[in-house]
């Protein structure tokens, strides 16, 4: 049983005291109340008296009292030594004296202090408990690093005095072994013969794949292809017969589960089949059972793409033949001109007006001008046509799809229940291989499914003897039927994680009744809907009014005036002029940053953070490399600068072995953005990132990047990039730093990405208002902020061009607000508000709660029908508070260049993220998403280290220039930036000398001004 999983430096340091202690620490542990004091007096020397002041403090501080008090921080034993009316220069010597004795008094005065909080050492009946604490904890996380903090958090609620570090770790390894035999005992059930065999095999080299079954599963797609397709369905059907769709593993918890997946999908084979039994089968039984869930949703995303590209490929060629269609219908109209002029001229009779046509116009040209009556256009314009030309493509695989596909849905829904009936009989046409429609699939009814726009082509071919073209439009109909409501969750595959049955996501109703007033007190947002809306229109009423005066005042008119045809007219503000102090400033400061190399700046940082240590073993595992830190970084730098593993082996002389593992292992979403949490709390606490602001307000926005080989992530975007890209999506506070990156594909709408860091931001910044530019918004996102208790405030292109909405008569509004009141030209739908009140409430509630990704919920929200009455109550909610948020922005110039301001942050770290990712022409070359999230999320920790350390030394020149006696002003200081790079060296070789650069004390000497 290895017990040793803390390094030198971990150990020593959780055996001591910590090197500063936090304000808020501080005040909370080292602050004596009057009986402290009173307490404390009955000791008559003043050096025990200082010694147990600092027992009686540190104990519930750290949960434990180190031997050596003279060693308690500065800031602590001082504030003591105050409150005790000693002298700050006398604490060292008094500690020093206290802790010179034999000992006796001191333990005394530990057991005194023990008695008076409450605390007591350990016993037999305690460890007993954390044991048994330990080992439900280590079914849920095996990191044992984690475990050790949980141990240390539950002797401390216990009021238990901690034992030594070397007795937790005994008894943490004890619980991992215990966790991992219980393991196995939970899920014997599922290991009777012959799966153990069965489970083997996975390890052993199929002939026909070339690799084993196992690696074969796990091999993602890149493309929606024919052939894709083919393998995932023989991945499903291989999965089905292993029983990993009917595997139940719900006897362990779900961290157990992730951890156990997570490992196998990361383990060699070698590894795997050198592993015990009771920790092989476990991993493997998790695997396959995440394996499949994955497989299920790749298959439908397949499914959805391979439609959604034959739909692009018909509305390219329909834009083409619509360019021609326009050539020959400027020929039709001269035409028509020149017949205009004959039959319009008043000498001409009736009679002779035919004659006079077709002699001065010619029979030729107007026969050739005449379009038949079948070749006049369909609703669709033909597009439906050149879809249909698709159809032996689709044919290749889609039968095999939806016979795969165990789809289900909300059959409460005439039009979904026709689908799935529709379903069932494509399924049964094609094992038969018949292609006659059956008559009582072709009724309006069972056919009620199929868009508007597209009806008319099944009742053109409908019972005129065109049975294999009706077939073929039938059954597009039905394909792209199952893709809509796949997409709005009206349709739903059992056994999915992205294509659930969308009320998995939303918070249980009886859980809901349970949490529904802690999440309104949480949000700010009224139980009832009628107190909701009474505040809304108190809000609305003051827009209004605050519109009202801009639009009043022939001064402001350089805001917003209202047009000679009602509507109004937004005046885009002028730039915003940097005053002269903060440009010299700027350069001054510029010119005392010191150079630095990437590497170095990452080791810097991570000395004065510990970001590193966010980074754990997958599988639970503790380093034995003593070069783990050195391969982190270039790790990181790695994916960070586009290097990959060739590249950084060439540039640090690390292998791409080391490398290649330790990403591996390491490098997780879940690691990566808790080393991001690091530093951006770290951030928000310098004292120059509070110039740049509060830490409460934030924008988000895309950057794209061109894709290098097939990805399912990458799209074709014309106006970024030639071939296809992918998008990150990043989140940005107004201190600078990044909390959140995503990788979304190009063609996303970027509002159904907002939301998602936001609930889940693992930072200490408490955003409480958001921007966006116009791709960020929607009506939905407007609701969702607004219930969620925060305010989004976007910057709209084309703003004048929207409706602006009211609640109650226009006539009420215009006499109030005569110019303002009458652009609220629509009203609100307030009983659709009030109906579904609890509705739109249980799904904030589910987003801000970490119940469901806001993202998933967001996208079939998009996707819905008309008919989704949730949905448009959502929009219509939104229209009111997006309504007052217009009027809010078009009167108040400082809100509008608030909002620029913020999205230039946004934009100059995208300047910096650009150039950091500079290898290969900054394409990407991951092919999955995993990776590229990997990537990007390396990409944003490299971005923070940056300005963390810009903003460090830029504090640094700004006192080296007071010193000086350079008028530094807070105003100016406020304009300057931590995104600026000239002084980082981003290129040449990588040296990841950590020890030279550990022994550096302080901060690097600021460059000297030049003459």
């Amino acid at each position: 049983m290895p017990v040793r999983f803390l390094s030198d430096a971990e150990l020593a340091r959780l055996s001591t005291w910590p090197d500063e202690i936090a304000d808020d620490d501080l005040v909370t542990y080292f602050t004596l109340t009057s009986d402290d004091k009173a307490w404390l007096t009955a000791t008559v020397r003043v050096e025990n008296r200082l010694g147990a002041a600092v027992q009686l403090c540190t104990l519930p501080w750290l949960g434990w009292i180190p031997d050596d008090l003279a060693a308690c921080p500065a800031a602590a034993s001082s504030r003591l030594a105050d409150q005790l009316q000693l002298a700050a220069a006398e604490v060292p010597g008094l500690l020093s004296a206290y802790g010179g004795w034999e000992g006796r008094t001191r333990r005394d005065h530990r057991a005194l202090v023990l008695d008076r909080l409450g605390w007591r050492t350990s016993d037999a009946g305690d460890r007993k408990q954390l044991d048994a604490f330990l080992l439900v904890r280590a079914l849920e996380h095996d990191a044992p690093g984690v475990l050790l903090q949980l141990a240390c958090d539950w002797l401390r609620n216990e009021r238990i005095v901690r034992p030594s570090v070397d007795t937790l770790s005994r008894r943490v390894a004890a619980a991992r072994d215990g966790a991992r035999a219980e393991t196995y005992h939970r899920l014997a059930s599922l290991l009777a013969p012959p799966r153990p065999t069965r489970l083997d095999g996975l390890l052993d080299v199929d002939d026909e794949l070339g690799m084993t079954r196992l690696a074969w599963l796990r091999r993602s797609a890149t493309a929606a292809t024919p052939e894709v397709l083919k393998t995932e369905l023989a991945k499903l059907e291989f999965l089905r017969a292993q029983g990993a769709d009917r595997l139940d593993l719900s006897a362990l918890p779900a961290g157990r589960r992730r951890m156990l997946a997570e490992t196998g999908r990361r383990s060699t084979n070698q590894a795997l089949q050198r592993a015990d039994v009771d920790r092989r089968y476990p991993i493997l039984l998790a695997t396959l059972a995440e394996t499949y869930v994955e497989v299920l949703d790749e298959l439908v995303q397949l499914l959805d793409q391979a439609l959604a590209g034959a739909d692009s490929r018909a509305r390219y060629e329909l834009s083409q033949r619509v360019v021609e269609r326009a050539k020959v219908e400027i020929d039709r109209g001269r035409l028509l001109d020149e017949v205009l002029d004959i039959i319009a001229d008043p000498g001409v009779s009736d009679a002779d007006a035919g004659r006079l046509v077709r002699a001065r116009v010619g029979m030729t040209r107007l026969q050739a001008a005449r379009r038949p009556a079948r070749e006049r256009e369909p609703r669709d314009h033909g597009h439906f046509d050149l879809l249909a030309a698709r159809y032996k493509y689709l044919r290749t695989f889609t039968p095999a799809v939806i016979a795969a596909l165990p789809l289900t849905g909300n059959t409460a829904s005439p039009d979904v229940a026709a689908l799935l009936d529709a379903v069932q009989t494509l399924r049964e046409l094609n094992v038969a291989g018949r292609t006659s429609v059956p008559e009582e699939a072709t009724s309006e009814s069972a056919t009620s499914f199929v868009p508007a726009r597209w009806r008319g082509y099944l009742e053109q071919t409908r019972g005129q003897g065109r049975g294999a073209a009706y077939r073929h439009y039938w059954e597009l109909s039905v394909l792209y039927g199952v893709q809509a409501r796949l997409r709005s969750g009206d349709v739903w595959v059992p056994g999915s994680r992205r294509f659930t049955d969308p009320t998995t996501l939303l918070i249980p109703a009886d859980t809901w009744a349970a949490q529904r007033d802690e999440f309104c007190t949480v949000a700010g947002t009224a139980p009832d809907p009628a107190r909701q809306l009474e505040r809304l229109e108190t809000e609305l009423h003051a827009a209004v009014a605050d519109l009202e005066r801009v639009l009043a005042d022939p001064v402001s008119e350089g805001l917003a005036r209202v047009g000679e045809d009602g509507d109004l007219i937004v005046s885009p503000l002028p730039a915003e002029q940097v005053p002269a102090e903060a440009d010299a400033l700027a350069e001054a400061v510029a010119a005392r940053l010191p150079q630095i190399h990437l590497p170095a700046l990452l080791i810097e940082v991570d000395r004065n953070t510990g970001f590193s240590e966010a980074f754990t073993h997958a599988g639970g595992a503790q380093p034995r490399n003593p070069d783990l830190v050195r391969n982190l970084y270039a790790s990181v730098l790695a994916y960070a600068c586009n290097l990959g593993y060739a590249g950084m082996a060439d540039a640090s002389g690390i292998s791409e072995e080391t490398l290649a593992w330790t990403s591996q292992w390491y490098l997780r979403q879940d690691t990566l953005r808790e080393a991001n949490a690091r530093l951006v709390n770290a951030h928000h606490r310098h004292p120059l990132a509070r110039l740049w602001g509060g830490g409460t307000l934030s924008s988000s926005d895309g950057q794209r990047f061109p894709q290098r080989g097939r990805s399912l992530t990458a799209r074709a975007l014309s106006r970024y990039f030639l071939d296809e890209g992918t998008t990150s999506y990043t989140h940005v506070s107004d201190q600078h730093s990044t909390y959140g990156t995503k990788v979304i594909p190009t063609t996303w709408r970027e509002a159904v990405a907002v939301l998602d860091e936001i609930f889940g931001n693992p930072t200490d910044l408490a955003i409480a208002e958001h921007t966006t530019d116009t791709a960020g918004q929607t009506l939905a996102t407007f609701a969702i902020f607004n219930l969620a208790g925060l305010q989004f405030s976007p910057r709209i292109r084309d703003i004048g061009r929207l409706q602006l909405y009211r609640l109650g008569a226009s006539s009420a509004w215009r006499a109030r607000y005569p110019r303002a009141g009458a652009l609220l030209t629509q009203p609100i739908q307030t009983q659709l508000i009030a109906d579904h009140w609890n509705d739109l409430l249980r799904l904030v509630g589910s987003m801000k709660f970490g119940h469901t990704t806001a993202s998933l919920l967001i996208a079939k929200l998009h996707a819905s029908s008309r008919q989704n009455t949730l949905a448009r109550a959502l929009q219509e909610y939104g229209r009111l508070v997006r309504t007052i948020y217009l009027c809010r922005y078009v009167a108040d110039e400082e809100l509008r260049r608030r909002v620029r301001r913020q999205l230039n942050k946004g934009e100059s770290l995208h300047a910096l993220r650009r150039d950091l990712f500079f290898a290969h022409q900054g394409h990407v070359r991951r092919r999955h998403l995993d990776d590229q999230v990997d990537q990007a999320l390396c990409l944003t920790l490299v971005t923070n280290a940056a300005v963390l350390w810009t903003t460090t030394y830029l504090g640094d020149a700004l006192d080296a220039l007071r010193a000086d006696g350079y008028p530094v002003t807070d105003e100016a200081a406020a304009h300057l930036t931590p995104a600026q790079h000239d002084h980082i060296n981003f290129y040449g070789t990588y040296s990841f000398d950590v020890e030279t650069e550990l022994r550096r004390e302080g901060h690097r000497p600021l460059r000297s001004p030049a003459v």
